[in-house]
């Protein structure tokens, strides 16, 4: 069984959380569904850093 289609790996049900998965980027349980992070790694909070970041930039930058 795939680590992401385990619900003990999610905390409150929603955010993926396992330390034992090495991928940062990991399919969501529902596969066509796309992609999700696995907030057990750093590098996830720096994505979801940049990707705030970028919407910050957007909004105070728009002409």
């Amino acid at each position: 069984m795939e680590p992401t289609e385990d619900g003990s790996n999610y905390k409150y049900g929603v955010f993926y959380f396992n330390k034992n998965d090495p991928r940062t980027i990991v399919p969501k349980r529902i596969r066509f569904m796309g992609w999700t992070l696995n907030f057990a790694r750093p590098g996830s909070y720096v994505i979801m850093a940049a990707i705030a970041g970028l919407i910050v930039w957007a909004i105070v930058f728009k002409k």
